[in-house]
């Protein structure tokens, strides 16, 4: 056999390996699960020393001139009277430096411990973790369309994703489910999370009571000391931007700091409406936003693990209409990494954004875009890694599983290059020689099975093979994926003593009160 049939053979072998292996992961959900990712390439600063101050002293001037309003809760306002603020009403105005000389009390990078220790994530330096969408109210798919999300596609999409090895987290509000009453979902939602996944997980914002709740629950999950010394479980709260904290966010993000578990300090500015158009001054709103929400959170404990958040967003001028996945944000996420290195807070930072309204090239193109954004601006903890669709408003099954294709991409572009003597491969050159070929060379044959990631959505077989096997598109291979992936989800094990006292819990809050739907 002369080396070309045999480079011929070894490469019908690496591709019949290959394919069993890709069967293999659909099967198990498989690739190579890690709890979260360590970065091997740089962040990506865009401005010099000399802008990042005049952004810096632009958000001082705003906390000091015009100041933030902080609505229906006197408690946040007595910590900023005690801290040495100006406080006019609900008006608080904030003396340069004042926020960046609280905010070093908060850790650099935390634990977030899950109930299996094998999946507790580190956040911060230069640790990665990926998270699904969330908030949406609707979900979406191509046999139902698109309809108001229930409880059995939340528990789905949390099935989806503990079944996939690129996530590292299981995620917060997903969907709405909307069958279950306002006041009670929260229960549903973390006790799902709980059961369903091993994963961390975030809990409820919505009401004060409601992160008591959540935060009571993994008490009962971890126990009470664990808990006050640990970080299990955090909360996502949002600036009611412009320059407005409310009280329904600020007791949230009291109540999570009070328990020692971590907050998520997101604004969410859409250029034009709740922020200037220009990039640079949304940029200093973000940072004045940001800092005031981060700062309470150690007035309330010092020490509190919190997370440093961004949500940049552009709109159509033309129609009033959000825009998500534009490069003016993207851009801007680089700007806001270098702001929060500079405070040492761990980053929360873009995602995958689109306001597409299916699973198609414009999600995919602007989904990508604010992905890599979020890469290479330094973001530590990702939320809206997958299923964002149709401005948030939907959760779609089918950009989940591609999302979860990209993430999984993303985990080897994140790995850079490795360099050590298998990898320089020298003695591969002397096998082969000049002019062969390395298809079967002992090097390709030791490494192939792992040389390159593989895509669990793509077609990469020639065009006619393609279309004698139907011409299906990515999104019906997402689809018919989404489905074998929940037909083979094995639920992790959990002790039946903490499950019993988690339902009881449940059963009894949900007595207290009745239903209530708005």
């Amino acid at each position: 056999m002369d080396s070309t049939e045999s480079g011929g053979a070894s490469s019908r072998a690496a591709r019949g390996g290959r394919e069993a292996r890709r069967k293999e992961r659909a099967h198990k959900g498989g690739g190579v699960h890690r709890p979260y990712i360590t970065r091997n390439i740089p962040t990506y600063d865009i401005l010099s020393e000399d802008n990042l101050v005049r952004i810096e002293a632009a958000a001082d001037r705003i906390l000091a001139e015009t100041g933030i309003e902080f609505r229906d809760d006197p408690v946040a306002l007595d910590h900023w009277r005690r801290a040495g603020a100006k406080v006019d009403g609900v008006l608080v105005k904030f003396e340069p430096g004042m926020l960046r000389e609280i905010l070093k009390t908060a850790p650099p990078e935390f634990t977030q411990h899950a109930r299996n220790p094998a999946n507790s994530v580190r956040i911060g330096g230069r640790n990665v973790v990926f998270a699904p969408s969330y908030g949406s109210p609707f979900v979406m798919d191509l046999d139902k369309g698109r309809r108001f999300g229930t409880i059995e596609d939340f528990q789905n999409f949390i099935k989806l994703a503990q079944s996939s090895p690129w996530f590292h987290h299981s995620g917060g509000t997903i969907c709405e489910p909307t069958d279950i009453a306002v006041n009670k979902r929260h229960l549903d939602m973390v006790y799902s999370h709980i059961t369903l996944s091993d994963r961390p997980f975030l809990g409820s914002v919505t009401a004060e009571e409601r992160s008591e709740d959540s935060i009571e629950m993994s008490r009962i999950l971890f126990g009470a000391d664990f808990v006050d010394q640990n970080c299990v479980i955090m909360g996502n709260v949002n600036v009611n931007s412009p320059l407005v904290w409310d009280g329904t966010m600020t007791k949230s993000l009291r109540t999570y700091a009070r328990a020692n578990q971590a907050s998520v300090i997101v604004p969410f500015i859409l250029g034009g409406a709740m922020g200037p158009v220009t990039s640079a001054g949304a940029i200093a709103q973000s940072l004045a936003e940001t800092m005031a929400g981060c700062a309470l959170t150690q007035l309330e404990r010092k020490g509190a693990p919190v997370i440093f958040g961004n949500f940049l967003s552009s709109m159509s001028l033309r129609s009033g209409s959000p825009t998500f996945g534009t490069p003016e944000p993207a851009v801007g996420s680089m700007v806001i990494g270098q702001l929060c290195r500079r405070l040492n807070l761990p980053l929360r930072c873009s995602g995958n954004f689109t306001t597409s309204k299916l699973p198609d090239a414009q999600a995919m193109t602007e989904g990508t875009m604010s992905m890599l954004a979020a890469i290479h601006c330094g973001a530590n903890f990702i939320l809206h890694s997958a299923g964002f669709l149709d401005g948030l408003l939907s959760m779609s099954y089918e950009k989940f599983m591609l999302d979860a294709d990209l993430c999984g991409a993303l985990h080897t572009y994140l790995d850079g290059v490795k360099i050590d003597d298998n990898q320089l491969a020298v003695d591969a050159f002397a096998e082969v020689g000049p002019g062969n070929h390395f298809f079967g060379c002992s090097h390709t044959m030791a490494n192939y099975e792992t040389a390159f990631w593989d895509s669990e959505t793509a077609d990469n077989e020639p065009f006619e093979k393609w279309e004698a096997a139907g011409s299906v598109d990515t999104a019906t291979r997402a689809n018919k994926l989404w489905k074998e992936r929940l037909a083979n989800y094995e639920k992790p094990p959990l002790d039946e003593g903490i499950d019993e006292a988690l339902r009881d819990y449940m059963d009894r809050k949900k007595a207290e009160a009745p239903d209530m739907w708005y």
